[in-house]
């Protein structure tokens, strides 16, 4: 028996070192997975891949990545060659002083609003101080300082951008400290210190009158700034060397902080893994944007609502002009609306672009919820943001260690306050006295959902710990957004004004673009030819004919470079940031040896960047004009192998139409539309 027992005893013994064993040999296995699955094998050799990372996407392909040398590849992500030209310079041209070590003059600003009324404030404050000779000291952004709960590891100006980096690049051109003296601090929080609430552009002799004798007497002064600006977009032509100073605060030193640029990155890499070039699309439809323009009637539900109740808000501060109800179909159609994500992809698939192509959609806020992102989705497969291109933890990170805010999960008040009826009957006297009235109920509704205070109060609810919090995560948002649309290979504006009628983030990016690389494709569209072109084929969306397509994708090839005269007429004179051009840029001639002389491409550019001065010298050797380079956009066109009239993904030589397409014309082979298109060509030449 006891032999029996002893044997049992050994084969457990076994079974167990057998399974830790198996265990050891799993868990290494798997490590080994997992590190050769950071390497590729390539034909040069193993290169090292990317660190796994779970996400959501998961992108489809069905069509065949084009070659980049194909004229549809051209035209749909080659590089504006007309721009070629163009090239950043914001340096100082003519005699640029180095500022005073430390002057014993102080600026302190304090500036309210979004993303990009916060980033064109900064670069107001600089050129001001510059302006007042006066020491800047870092500003301060109210939606971090007001927003309680978030990381103590960011605060102010650090939440956002990187205190040195703007501090050093910035050293030739102004002085800057973090804070202020401690014989000035006191005087601040004593609220002792002079303060300007300042208007939105105002003029640099508003600030040489009325705010420099205060500085003067003071020797600091805080400025209000709430208005997206405290300096006028166009300067007077002997303070253009304060326009570059513009540009090399918003394009050099204003840089994120490390954290965001990391995150911001790892999105661009796994944007571009697939090894195909994407689309960045800004749909620009905030809440306010449209109560401001009077669009609230392109909704229908709940939304037309809490539009309206935000435009009577503005109307009753002032804000805007005019009655409360407006035709937002005649807006629409005027231009003054945003374009629906429907409309923007279905121009883009008239274009040319086919239903998997990548494309990233940024913006802090889609006024509407993904409703009005569902007919988008249906005509592009991989459509993308930064929640499905990270983790929440990598997201965790740029927020820092931040508390646990009690009403991150409202509770709903008890149903009987027992405790509190009884201690106040038993405190009411002779006569009883009423109960006091109930707690107040917790404010608990959704951004995408119903708004219940709607039809209850004129007045919106005062924003809770949590909204405020999220407020602040926003420009973190719009951060990470902002990085990769100035990336992009192609960049889509759906909307380009704010709820104050001003240049809004699509905008900035589109300036920062064409300062950056004047090459990249930014559409400007016209939304007033937009409209009226959906109109067009309103009764039959999805089963355009040729003849339409053809009047897009000449629309959307004209708008990369006919609009932008137009653009600066319309944004520079609001925000300098939008169009940087010329003052922040130069022109580089041909070399002799071109084929098209320097005098012939210069006068095919627009009349506003023909103002450009040369490039210097020191920028490198002029532009080299190869055979075929200059290749005419209307060329381009003639290639329409691409998808045309069909706005659903196809199938061998045939297409499936989506039930939700609309309308059940027949379908041709691309064969076919390839040669009714060359035929089409032909007639139009004719004519």
């Amino acid at each position: 028996m006891k032999g029996d027992a002893g044997g049992k005893m050994i084969i457990k013994s076994k079974l167990k070192w057998v399974g830790l064993v198996g265990l050891v040999l799993s868990a290494l296995s798997l490590f080994a997975h997992f590190l050769l699955a950071r390497y590729s094998y390539t034909e040069e050799g193993i290169t090292e891949y990317q660190a796994i990372t779970i996400f959501s996407w998961r992108p489809v392909f069905e069509n065949a990545d084009l070659s980049s040398t194909s004229k549809l590849y051209r035209r749909l992500w080659g590089p504006v060659r007309r721009l070629e030209s163009l090239q950043p310079h914001a340096r100082p041209r003519e005699h640029y002083a180095v500022p005073v070590q430390e002057s014993d003059r102080y600026i302190f600003v304090r500036i309210r609003g979004g993303f990009h009324e916060i980033r064109s404030s900064i670069c107001d404050a600089v050129v001001i101080a510059r302006l007042l000779n006066a020491t800047l000291v870092i500003p301060e952004i109210q939606s971090t300082t007001s927003s309680k709960g978030i990381s103590a590891q960011f605060k102010s100006f650090a939440y956002l951008y990187n205190e040195d980096e703007f501090m050093a690049s910035l050293a030739n051109d102004i002085s800057i400290v973090k804070t202020l003296p401690k014989t000035l601090k006191g005087a601040r929080r004593k609220k002792e210190i002079p303060s300007f609430k300042v208007l939105n552009s105002q003029s640099p002799y508003y600030y040489l009158r009325h705010v420099l004798p205060v500085l003067i007497r003071h020797s600091v002064v805080e400025l209000v700034v709430s208005d997206g600006g405290c300096l006028q977009a166009t300067l007077p032509p002997d303070l253009e060397e304060y326009q570059r100073l513009r540009c090399r605060v918003a394009f050099h030193a204003l840089t994120f902080r490390q954290e965001v640029q990391e995150l911001a990155t790892k999105i661009l890499h796994r944007l571009r893994a697939p090894g195909r070039p994407f689309i960045a699309y800004d749909p620009g439809m905030t809440r306010d944007a449209l109560a401001y323009h009077g669009c609230a009637e392109l909704f229908q539900d709940v939304h037309t609502e809490l539009i309206q109740h935000r435009r009577l808000w503005m109307l009753k501060r002032g804000i805007i002009k005019g009655n409360l109800t407006v035709d937002s179909n005649a807006q629409r159609m005027n231009g003054s609306c945003p374009l629906m994500p429907e409309e923007i992809g279905i121009i883009l698939r008239a274009y040319g672009y086919s239903w998997d192509t990548i494309i990233y959609i940024s913006g802090g806020e889609v006024f509407g919820g993904q409703k009005k992102l569902i007919p988008f989705h249906a005509i592009f497969e991989n459509v993308v943001d930064r929640t499905s291109l990270t983790t929440s933890w990598e997201l965790n990170r740029i927020y820092g260690r931040e508390a646990n805010l009690v009403d991150k999960y409202p509770k709903t008040p008890p149903s009987a306050e027992k405790e509190m009826k009884q201690e106040a009957w038993k405190t009411s006297g002779q006569r009883p006295r009423p109960l006091p009235p109930p707690p107040a109920r917790p404010k608990s509704y959704h951004i995408e959902g119903w708004w219940g205070w709607v039809a209850e109060s004129d007045n919106e609810p005062e924003s809770t710990v949590i909204e405020l919090r999220t407020n602040a995560h926003k420009l973190l948002w719009e951060a990470i957004d902002y990085l990769v649309c100035v990336e992009a290979d192609v960049f889509v504006p759906g909307f380009d004004r704010d709820g104050k009628g001003r240049p809004n983030f699509a905008s900035l990016v589109m300036g920062h673009r064409l300062y950056q690389s004047a090459t990249a494709k930014s559409f400007r569209l016209d939304r007033k030819e937009i409209a009226k072109r959906m109109e067009e084929i309103d009764d039959h969306l999805y089963e355009a004919n040729h003849t339409w397509i053809k009047s897009v994708k000449t629309h959307l090839r004209e708008s990369l470079i006919n609009r932008l005269t137009e653009e600066s007429k319309a944004s520079k004179s609001l925000s300098f940031l939008s169009f940087p051009v010329p003052e922040c840029s130069c022109l580089r001639s041909e070399s002799k040896g071109a084929s098209t002389s320097t005098s012939t491409s210069t006068s095919k550019l627009p009349a506003i960047i023909r103002f450009a001065r040369s490039c210097p010298a020191w920028m490198g050797k002029d532009v080299i004009s190869r055979p075929g380079d200059k290749e005419s956009e209307d060329d381009l066109d003639d290639d329409d192998s691409g998808p045309s009239g069909l706005f659903f993904r196809q199938s061998g030589g045939s297409s499936n139409r989506n039930n939700g397409g609309g309308g059940g014309g027949e379908v041709m082979s691309s064969k076919e539309e390839t040669q009714m298109e060359d035929q089409e060509e032909i007639d139009g030449g004719d004519r």
